[in-house]
């Protein structure tokens, strides 16, 4: 924290040094996809170090022990190729384990000594070393590009590209990618898709397998997550929706090409608008109406916004994460007359910079965006222009105790709180919930600064 106070004002250009980034790496993202697979052991094709960061990353935010495998790299794996590992560990894990897939994932290490993980699954297959009636799929996620976003975005894609078959039947059913979300968030989705009366097939899916109940009774794998038949399936489906460009779009464009299944890509449905183009493509894609429950929920979600217009009007917000979430965020934040000032991703892109620009451009002032940024630059940023309220992961509660100003935890990874699992945000449902919670922390922070003879029961 001490440290933290030596933040400079003065915004230098850094291209070799990155501090404290709005980041983490790909394999995480990829673990994450993989275990929206119903019966899916993630592997990881490296180290065991490697696996244990990412394992360890995954449990303390999810607060769930993360099943995962690894190759287990040695001094002569790293010289001689990794190979002889993987297939070996193949052979242990479904022996042992009985995971109905099996999905890989790449490290640093396996890709620098330039492992063909598609070759080495398909010797696997070849000697018959993934038993009959099992599956096996993998995704290369070098940590040393992109980030858990684009991991995730690879393991998506081949999830498609491994499985989905067009046989030439449509089975009236709608394709659904969600995007790196909390397993609260497609919980919400399916019930969105089941008030329209629409049948969905959601990929990947963690409800069930990262906020299921406690039973006593330890399952290595939960009966949640999309089955390997319903991704097969996929490329029957009416359509597909893809929520968020950077995490969902590439597996939807792939169904698209290969499978002759039109996709639209859509913003993740965070706040009031977003969520309405959800609703809407879903009502087109599957030909059905608007559930009166549904409108009902947008009714409410309108009511609060316009009830508390006169406590976020103006609201100075500095965000950071990711960007398929920061986007919809900046755009929920705007429609409520909130100011998003300061925008980071660790993610690169500059599509994502262009975008934010776009949702704020009838904002009284330039804001600061950046992507392939850290929390260190946004801390510059707010030093230099102080906010009302922070929103973004965990890392940034030392930012926020060092300028004495309002913290809503929200992204991945959230590690020293409980409840982001279960509690959905996405929807008007989820609206609510994030309106709730800005509300909650202005009001209070309003409370605890009012003088006496504006400290009252009124709101």
């Amino acid at each position: 924290m001490t440290l933290l106070r030596h933040t400079p004002k003065e915004v230098a250009e850094r291209k070799a040094l990155t501090v404290n980034p709005a980041k983490t790496c790909q394999p995480i993202g990829a673990m994450y996809a993989a275990l929206g697979i119903h019966g899916c052991l993630p592997h990881s094709h490296g180290s065991q170090g490697c696996c244990a960061y990412h394992r360890s990353a995954l449990t303390r935010h999810y607060k769930e022990p993360i099943p995962a495998a690894t190759s287990s790299f040695t001094e002569g794996a790293s010289v001689f190729g990794g190979q002889a590992n993987l297939l070996q560990a193949i052979n242990n894990i479904f022996s042992v384990y009985e995971p109905e897939v099996i999905a890989v994932h790449t490290t640093c290490l396996s890709e620098t000594i330039g492992d063909d993980l598609n070759q080495i699954i398909t010797k696997a297959r070849k000697d018959g070393k993934i038993p009959e009636g099992k599956d096996m799929l993998g995704a290369s996620t070098p940590s040393y590009v992109g980030s858990h976003v684009t991991g995730f975005s690879n393991m998506v894609k081949s999830m498609a590209s491994t499985f989905a078959k067009n046989t030439g039947e449509r089975n009236g059913k709608v394709n659904i990618i969600p995007g790196w979300v909390e397993p609260a968030d497609m919980e919400e989705i399916k019930r969105l898709a089941a008030l329209m009366g629409v049948d969905i097939t959601l990929f990947p899916d963690t409800s069930g397998v990262l906020n299921g109940p406690l039973s006593g009774e330890y399952h290595m794998f939960p009966k949640g997550g999309v089955t390997v038949d319903e991704l097969r399936d996929a490329g029957n489906a009416m359509g597909t929706m893809a929520l968020g460009e950077w995490c969902s779009a590439d597996a939807a464009r792939w169904l698209d090409a290969n499978c002759k299944v039109p996709c639209t890509v859509l913003d993740m449905p965070f706040g009031l608008k977003a969520t309405d183009r959800f609703i809407d493509t879903l009502r087109i894609i599957a030909g059905t109406s608007v559930a009166d429950a549904v409108a009902h929920e947008r009714g409410q979600l309108v009511d609060m916004i316009s009830d508390m217009h006169q406590y976020t009007f103006g609201k100075k917000v500095a965000l950071w994460g990711d960007p398929d979430q920061l986007i919809s965020m900046c755009e929920f934040l705007v429609s409520m007359d909130m100011w998003p000032v300061h925008v980071v991703t660790g993610t690169p892109g500059k599509r994502f910079e262009a975008r934010i620009k776009e949702i704020t451009a009838e904002l009284p002032f330039d804001i600061n965006v950046k992507a392939g940024g850290d929390l260190f630059l946004l801390h510059q940023w707010v030093k230099n222009e102080p906010v009302d309220l922070l929103m973004g992961n965990s890392y940034g509660k030392y930012i926020a105790r060092d300028e004495d100003t309002p913290l809503i935890r929200w992204g991945f990874p959230i590690l020293d709180r409980v409840g982001h699992q279960y509690f959905p945000t996405v929807g008007y449902k989820g609206g609510l919930r994030l309106l709730e919670k800005m509300l909650g922390a202005l009001l209070d922070r309003k409370d605890r600064d009012d003088p006496e003879e504006t400290f009252e029961l009124v709101l």
